[in-house]
């Protein structure tokens, strides 16, 4: 990482000594970091250049002073230049040290108990900062970073010091070949270890970031959502267990809510209120972004939450709906779409994909609506999730062949009536 280096010899005059002199001090500045060394030489206010940063005259005690103070700004550059070439991490005060003869044993850090800390912070911050998702996340980057390196280096770990753009291109390249990850999976796996290579950076560990040139894309990945009668199939549909009629009713909750798996899980009665229009509503914090989510409840979710009112389990457990781990939420909706006779991968999350487009976008509600009920920070990521069906094109270009066909009509009639 390229620093900004400067030097200034400065006289400091608010410290006059008994004689009249000021004594004379190097200040380095590296980015926005100070530090001055004393450079026991001292010199006349009246002789001392400010601009040329030397005293005037050629008295012997002024060539003395001046050829010291060039002596000292050629090691400080010397010394910047070995830090550089030792690829030592470059702080003003790390040449101020070494100028002074204080020269601290570089310390070899690796990158796999960096990449471990990092992950224990995370997981001790699950349910206040961050979702477990995200650390199993992070534990599955360092499971295919400590196998790459093993791979290729065939070392357990690697100093961070030999880290390099070349390092993360065969990263790269190791994930989407040896571990056949798709696009945007290597991607997310790249960007993790890109966290930890800036906490690197930022702690000055590292001078050079090897993710400088580096770049790749994610790809938008189409998603599944379900009809508007695919909906009403599996509502409507009455399975013989009673397991299946009670994962049909989360599902179809998640899809009348736009509530994730996780979100729906932790619904409690509380965050059902009433809202400004004296109708029922959601109101939670996502448990993914920890941003708030409001949702007006549509009748079908009112319904399914009424069913499950005085329902054992959700009022042991105090929740709102019998809600199973979402692996086993996904296996039986796989039989419930074989039961349907839906061909569609039936998963959770689809659910929330159905509320963003069939449900709402589908129905003439706006975007910035859909991006609020959804607990989104920005509507780019709403656009995801809300995938315009082509019955929305085609009632956007009905309603504009009108107003055309009318403003026609009308300019036809003023030009008959003249």
């Amino acid at each position: 990482m390229t620093k900004s280096f400067a030097l200034l010899f400065q006289l400091k005059r608010t410290k006059k000594l008994s004689n009249g002199n000021a004594p004379i001090y190097l200040r380095i500045t590296i980015d926005s970091e100070r530090v001055e060394i004393a450079t026991k030489r001292t010199a006349n206010p009246d002789k001392w250049n400010a601009i040329a940063q030397k005293v005037m005259g050629n008295t012997e005690d002024a060539r003395s002073v001046n050829n010291h103070l060039k002596t000292l700004e050629q090691k400080a550059y010397e010394v910047y230049r070995e830090m550089i070439e030792r690829k030592i991490p470059i702080t003003a005060q790390g040449v101020k040290d070494r100028m002074n003869g204080i020269e601290e044993e570089q310390v070899c850090r690796m990158l796999i108990p960096i990449f471990e800390d990092h992950n224990r912070q995370l997981e001790a911050l699950v349910g206040k900062e961050f979702a477990p998702a995200t650390v199993i996340r992070y534990q599955t980057t360092l499971k295919h970073v400590q196998n790459f390196i093993k791979w290729k280096y065939k070392v357990p770990d690697i100093d961070i010091q030999d880290l390099n753009h070349e390092f993360v291109t065969a990263l790269e390249f190791y994930l989407r070949t040896v571990r056949h990850c798709n696009n945007n999976s290597a991607v997310k796996y790249i960007k993790n270890l890109k966290k930890i290579i800036h906490i690197c950076v930022a702690n000055n560990w590292l001078v050079r970031n090897p993710f400088i040139n580096y770049k790749t894309k994610i790809k938008e990945v189409i998603r599944d959502f379900l009809s508007s009668e695919e909906l009403e199939l599996i509502g409507e549909k009455e399975f013989k267990s009673e397991r299946l009629n009670q994962v049909r009713d989360v599902f179809l909750f998640s899809c009348y809510t736009g509530l994730a798996y996780a979100d729906v899980n932790k619904l409690k009665r509380s965050e059902i209120s009433t809202g400004i229009d004296n109708q029922k509503w959601i109101f939670t914090t996502r448990q993914k972004t920890d941003t708030a989510s409001r949702i007006p409840l549509l009748p079908v979710a009112l319904d399914i939450l009424k069913k499950y009112e005085d329902y054992p389990a959700c009022i042991y457990d105090g929740k709102l709906l019998p809600i199973l781990s979402n692996q086993k939420m996904n296996a039986y909706l796989k039989e419930i779409a074989d039961v349907c006779g839906i061909e569609k991968e039936l998963t959770f999350h689809i659910a929330r994909h159905t509320f963003a487009t069939t449900v709402t976008l589908a129905n003439g509600v706006s975007i910035e609506s859909v991006s609020k009920m959804l607990g989104h920070k920005n509507i780019r990521t709403t656009q995801h999730y809300a995938k315009i069906l082509d019955s929305k094109v085609s009632q956007d270009m009905e309603m504009l062949k009108l107003k055309m066909q009318t403003k026609q009509t009308a300019l036809l009639k003023r030009v008959n009536a003249k």
